[in-house]
């Protein structure tokens, strides 16, 4: 497997060709994994997490890969199951070289990404309506009290504060340590 092919394919948009190249390492992660205690079953969700942080660090315009796809996805992949098992102690932090450091800082984005994204599906319908409106659509007050049939501009402030004070509780509450 050539890295370079692979982050031509990465460039050019065929994405899928892409990954499919990179899913012939997940028997190493698979291994990984597995030496440290996990599943089968761990090894997959470990896997496609290390590949989703891999795709978001490849959109950023100031990424560069430093290693090779394997030495970054095994490394990701060890932070993440690291992280999954609450092994990242701050003495386990500093003895990270910057290389490392940054990989175990894209991990605990991807996992603030991912439940604020759980934060948002569990809104309600019309919660979801008028973030999206506001925040993706930029829509004034004006044009989401008209489109939402509010009877006034601040009643969708009112509603957008609501949604996302609850949208916040609902952050707060998945990022508690689970008992």
């Amino acid at each position: 497997m050539n890295d370079k092919h692979i982050l031509e394919l990465f460039k050019t948009g065929q994405r899928e060709k892409a990954f499919s190249k990179l899913y012939g390492l997940y028997p190493k992660i698979e291994a990984l994994i597995l030496s440290k205690g996990g599943q089968k079953q761990d090894a997959s969700d470990v896997f496609q997490e290390a590949l989703i942080i891999l795709n978001r660090n490849l959109e950023k315009s100031d990424f560069k890969l430093t290693s090779s796809f394997y030495t970054y996805l095994y490394s990701v992949s060890r932070f993440i199951w690291k992280d999954t098992q609450k092994k990242l102690t701050k003495n386990t932090l500093q003895n990270f070289n910057t290389a490392e450091l940054e990989l175990a800082h894209s991990v605990l984005e991807e996992q603030k990404y991912q439940c604020a994204e759980r934060a948002f599906l569990e809104l309600g319908e019309r919660c979801q309506q008028l973030l999206q409106l506001f925040y993706n659509k930029a829509m004034s007050f004006k044009e989401i009290a008209h489109v939402m049939q509010f009877k006034s501009e601040k009643i969708a402030k009112n509603q957008k504060y609501k949604c996302l004070t609850k949208a916040k509780d609902i952050y707060r509450t998945s990022q508690s340590p689970q008992s």
